[in-house]
């Protein structure tokens, strides 16, 4: 049960708009979060996007970093991961969890397929075809379409950009388990407040 958390506030200005603040806040909120992993890709440290869905922008300005003990989240030394963007965040010190929390949010990565060319492409370095044979295994497939708000990331072991798309979904009572280097999970929920 996630007891603490911290807010990261993003401060956008008229050179660094929302959009970049959370390319860059997030990587770094990924770093920490895989540098204090308890198994190999395994995280205690959950997220949630208290303003998701906001209307001016889909993700809001607010980072929520939770944690079943005070003590994960002194660990994580977020002040430490943000020291370069100091200008363009604020981060509250670490605050127990409201007791009246009675709703709870799952924040969860969804995988949307890339056009057919660029699974192609994909397909053809991973299994040595030629495009044109990588191309056809795609033959009747369907583009997904998606309205989910996005993060632009960049894989730091191969060094390509994608995009990171959240799915929020409520549920009535909180779930237990371990959530992504992203904050993310499938099962495990986080209060929401």
């Amino acid at each position: 049960m996630m007891k603490y958390y911290i807010d990261i506030t993003l401060l956008p200005d008229a050179e660094s708009n929302l959009g970049f603040l959370w390319e860059k806040v997030y990587q770094q909120v990924h770093l920490a979060l895989v540098e204090n992993k308890t198994t190999a890709s395994n995280s205690e440290i959950g997220l949630s996007i208290p303003e998701y869905g906001n209307v001016s922008f889909p993700l809001g300005t607010k980072i929520r970093l939770l944690a079943p003990s005070e003590k994960l989240l002194q660990q994580l030394d977020i002040g430490k991961w943000l020291n370069r963007l100091t200008d363009y965040t604020h981060f509250t010190s670490i605050r127990d969890v409201p007791g009246s929390v009675n709703q709870f949010a799952r924040f969860d990565r969804k995988h949307v397929d890339a056009s057919i060319e660029n699974l192609a492409r994909r397909r053809a370095k991973r299994k040595g075809e030629t495009f044109e044979q990588a191309f056809k295994h795609f033959d009747g497939f369907e583009q997904q379409e998606t309205n989910l708000p996005f993060i632009n990331m960049r894989s730091l072991s191969e060094g390509q950009k994608f995009k990171l798309f959240v799915e929020r979904e409520f549920v009535d009572s909180p779930n237990v388990g371990s959530y992504s280097c992203y904050g993310l999970s499938k099962q495990a929920t986080v209060p929401w407040f």
